[in-house]
């Protein structure tokens, strides 16, 4: 039997001896008055060794013990921090000493009443005069020193992960703070906030590969959506809102790594009779007021670059940017060029893509040497199906991205209100989508009809929580409560299929000859005899 399997067995001991004494192991309620920083916070002018007759109520995670014979202390952990309890032989109710004493263990979960003191050491504590056990743990918390060591572990069990470390429940504080200030910014701007379908027939608003399932009611085939609404909410432009937003889920079935996920959460607004100029300067006011709330300044390092918001944010062309960089002029070079230019610089691509995804993913090469804030503006119509052309030129659209420590953390743009063009580009679409593309967007006829009946300007914008990811300088998939995760099953499973498959290969005895025969490089180094009455 393993140490971790000898503790269990002993809570689960315990268990059984406290249910015998007629004692609940797990409570339905208990009776919560204060948490360990407020008391802590109003207490902290006490000086060392003085007491005081105020009672309080506090319940968390026990997890640390010393039991000094007539004395013990307990460090227990709520939602605030933690706080120290002391039970002493006379001041503690007998049954309650006997209690903490034979079953309370670290992991459990306990409620205690008692009063205020700060020790001699100086130390802000609760002498304990009641205390109940509320739920007692049958597993053992990691060792206090260690904790879960391996990154797979630690995600998968996230809860440990939190109870453990201080800063990850931290974090999860910090990332609802996020998007509570973007969300209570634009309802204070006007903005409605809205709900639109996570299933739909045709997967648009992004040139991404949808997730793909059957809906059994309609015996149809649905796809998770890609956006947050940009078909619905310039509908809803349509039918007369002007500010709409939408903070929700969507779902990408690409490639996973730690800055990108399948399953993310969105922020999209459209406001009508706006532009880009209009939605670069609300952008930059809104990013400045998060980090303001989330970090409390507007300097911060962040994956490698120094990224100062409050100073004044740059304007990045996107012709020009990439002509500088790499010597590529966008629009005279072909696609056999582009592909031979991501071969130099040894980015790896679909080989079946166009010329002006193949542009796109060189953009994305230059992006990584900008430390921002900015905006990069002028895109190519090409990469951009759904933004409007721009005044100045036709070949370009009206679009900004925010460009923070070498990446996109932002996307927005004067939206195509004109059906025409959007019939065209949506059918341009649709030839990439034959090629082979899996991103090019889907052809919605419904959307281009709704466009028929008129939309006025409208300025559209869409952040992720990859932009929190940034701010507190963590890769994406460590800033996700819950990540999705392989079954363990699974992957024991694969790691068994590739042990095996090693184990045939050092088996194999054709393989063996052929390792035989490969000459040594190994050089051997003869030791010549040092002479008499000198040192080696």
């Amino acid at each position: 039997m393993g140490r971790e399997e000898a503790i269990t067995q002993e809570k689960l001991k315990k268990i059984a001896e406290l249910r015998k004494a007629k004692i609940e192991p797990f409570a339905y309620k208990f009776d919560k008055k204060n948490n360990s920083a407020e008391i802590k916070e109003k207490y902290s002018k006490l000086k060392p060794d003085e007491r005081t007759k105020d009672s309080v109520k506090v319940a968390g995670r026990v997890m640390t013990v010393r039991d000094l014979g007539k004395l013990a202390f307990a460090t227990i952990q709520d939602k605030s921090g933690t706080i120290q309890i002391v039970l002493q032989e006379g001041e503690t109710a007998d049954k309650k000493w006997n209690l903490f004493k034979s079953y309370v263990d670290a992991g459990d979960i306990v409620g205690v009443e008692g009063t205020i003191f700060r020790t001699k050491r100086g130390e802000i504590s609760i002498l304990v005069k009641d205390l109940e056990l509320l739920t007692k743990a049958i597993r053992a918390l990691p060792e206090k020193w260690h904790g879960i060591q391996n990154d797979e572990e630690r995600l998968r069990k996230r809860y440990l992960d939190i109870i453990m470390n201080p800063e990850i429940k931290e974090l999860f504080i910090k990332k609802s703070k996020f998007w509570q200030t973007i969300r209570n910014f634009l309802l204070e701007k006007g903005f409605l906030e809205i709900e639109t379908p996570v299933l739909e027939s045709s997967a648009g608003g992004a040139a991404a590969t949808p997730f793909k399932t059957h809906h059994n009611a309609m015996d149809m085939d649905v796809f998770l959506r890609i956006s947050m609404g940009e078909l619905w909410q310039k509908k809803l432009m349509v039918a007369g809102y002007e500010k709409t937003f939408e903070i929700g889920r969507q779902f990408r079935n690409e490639g996973m790594d730690m800055e990108h996920l399948q399953d993310y959460s969105q922020m999209e607004f459209y406001w009508a009779y706006a532009d880009f100029k209009d939605g670069m300067k609300l952008t930059e006011e809104m990013y400045k007021k998060v980090a303001m709330e989330v970090l409390g300044t507007l300097k911060f390092k962040t994956h490698g670059y120094d990224v100062d918001l409050g100073k004044k944010w740059e304007m990045y062309d996107y012709e020009s940017l990439i002509k500088d960089k790499t010597g590529i002029n966008i629009y005279k070079a072909d696609e056999k060029q582009i592909k031979k230019k991501l071969d130099e610089l040894k980015i790896e691509y679909d080989k079946k893509i166009d010329k002006w995804r193949a542009v796109d993913i060189l953009w994305k090469f230059c992006r990584k040497q900008l430390t921002g804030p900015g905006f990069l503006i002028n895109q190519p119509v090409e990469v951009s199906p759904l933004a409007k052309r721009s005044r100045e030129d036709n070949k370009k659209v009206e679009q900004f991205q925010i460009i923070i420590a070498g990446s996109e953390l932002g996307n927005g743009y004067s939206e195509l209100n004109d059906p025409i063009d959007q019939e065209e580009r949506f059918l341009e679409q649709a030839k990439n989508k034959e090629r082979g593309d899996a991103e090019s967007m889907e052809h919605d006829k419904g959307f281009v009809e709704a466009l028929e009946y008129g939309m006025p300007p409208t300025c559209g914008f869409g952040v992720s929580e990859r932009l929190f990811g940034y701010l507190v300088d963590k890769p994406l998939r460590e800033c996700v409560v819950f990540p999705l995760m392989k079954p363990e099953a699974e992957i024991k499973n694969e790691i068994k299929i590739l042990e095996k498959a090693i184990k045939e290969v050092k088996e194999d005895e054709r393989i063996k000859a052929i390792v035989e025969k490969i000459p040594s490089t190994k050089k051997e180094t003869k030791v010549k005899p040092a002479k008499k009455g000198k040192k080696k």
